[in-house]
């Protein structure tokens, strides 16, 4: 009895297990109809297993990074008309001559002050330029002290040693100067400087003169050409006689120097005027120291500057006010040449001084009489190469 009983106990936990499955079954496969499951299937093991079941595992496949959606595109950088702020700057090489103009009394010397752009007329190989800009400007000197120092007479050497002071307390601190004396050659006493007490220590330092011979000519020629290697405007003091003894240059091959070196204007001061003054012998000495000045004279007409022969010590300060006021007092003139070629090549200039109606400007004294003036002016300029 206990036997059957137990098959029956097993047999009906076998049906509603059945059971149980047949109606889980079809609730899973309605769900998820794409995966499969494991049938049931009754097993025995020996008397006492009954049926094993196994849904099977729902997979979820992980999705590939292609089938993700791509990130949406950075924000397009907005356009600026100069990005990271940079600024930009077109450069046009326009040429622009400047001239350095002075305009002087022929009677006295002195500057005229109160000229207009319109009272200049510029004209370059001929053709009139538009003058942009005009302004009076103190301006510094570079200037070279050629000095006569030779064993003669003591008066002249007197005579240079207080023109050259006389100059030397005329400089400024912006003034560049040079110190060379001369006899039978020329001697360097001092470079080019604005050190105003390495110039006083040249011109201390003459205290012994050598030979007797006073070769002018061959100093200037060579201070000229030393001058010449220096840009802008150059001055050159000349203080001595005038006489020359033993020079290799003529008078001619000099005065064709004077003429060639551009920018140079030469200023002299002869010494010895009271000595011949009071000479009473005259005859060949007097005629010798006269054409002397007149050589002297000549280099400065030449040039533009100014020749001064003083008696008297006390004459200097006023003779070195006229040429401060003659070299420091400019116009300064600047235009854009029509040729605007940069070929290098030599531009002929020539300022003229018109009125209101371009017509020659005159000028007038206070009681109505002309007065005759000059415009000193560089007559020429070299144009710039295109790699310059």
């Amino acid at each position: 009895m206990h036997q059957p009983t137990t098959n029956r106990l097993r047999r009906l936990t076998a049906l509603i297990a059945a059971l149980a499955l047949a109606v889980i079954l079809p609730a899973t496969v309605a769900q998820s109809p794409a995966t499969p499951t494991s049938q049931p299937a009754d097993q025995t093991s020996g008397t006492e297993a009954g049926p094993i079941t196994d849904t099977g595992t729902i997979v979820i496949p992980k999705k590939k990074e292609s089938d993700e959606p791509p990130p949406p595109p950075a924000p397009a950088e907005p356009k600026i008309k100069n990005p990271n702020n940079d600024t930009y700057s077109l450069r046009v090489n326009v040429p622009i001559v400047n001239l350095d103009v002075s305009v002087i009394l022929d009677k006295n010397h002195q500057f005229v002050p109160g000229l207009k752009p319109e009272n200049f007329l510029v004209l370059e190989d001929g053709v009139e330029q538009k003058v942009d800009n005009v302004r009076i400007g103190q301006i510094p000197i570079t200037a070279v002290m050629l000095l006569e120092f030779a064993s003669n007479s003591y008066y002249f050497i007197n005579d240079m040693r207080n023109a050259a002071v006389g100059f030397f307390n005329s400089l400024r601190s912006d003034d560049y100067v040079a110190v060379m004396t001369y006899d039978m050659g020329t001697h360097i006493l001092s470079d080019f400087t604005n050190n105003k007490d390495v110039i006083a220590q040249s011109l201390n330092s003459l205290t012994l003169p050598g030979f007797s011979e006073t070769d002018v000519f061959d100093a200037l020629y060579e201070t000229l050409d030393r001058t010449s290697r220096i840009e802008g405007r150059k001055y050159i003091l000349l203080i001595g006689t005038g006489r020359d003894t033993f020079s290799k240059i003529t008078l001619d091959k000099v005065l064709a120097k004077i003429k060639a070196t551009p920018n140079v204007t030469i200023f002299t001061i002869g010494t010895g005027a009271l000595v011949n003054e009071m000479s009473a012998s005259g005859g060949m000495r007097e005629m010798n120291y006269l054409q002397a000045q007149n050589q002297l004279k000549t280099f400065s007409e030449m040039t533009g500057g100014l020749s001064f022969s003083p008696l008297f010590q006390g004459e200097l300060s006023a003779d070195f006010a006229q040429i401060n006021n003659s070299i420091r007092n400019q116009y300064l003139l600047s235009y854009r040449p029509t040729n605007a070629a940069n070929d290098g090549s030599t531009r002929k200039v020539k300022v003229i001084l018109v009125d209101n109606e371009g017509h020659p400007l005159q000028m007038q004294d206070e009681k109505g009489k002309p007065l005759k003036y000059s415009v000193i002016a560089r007559d020429s300029y070299k144009a710039k190469l295109p790699v310059e």
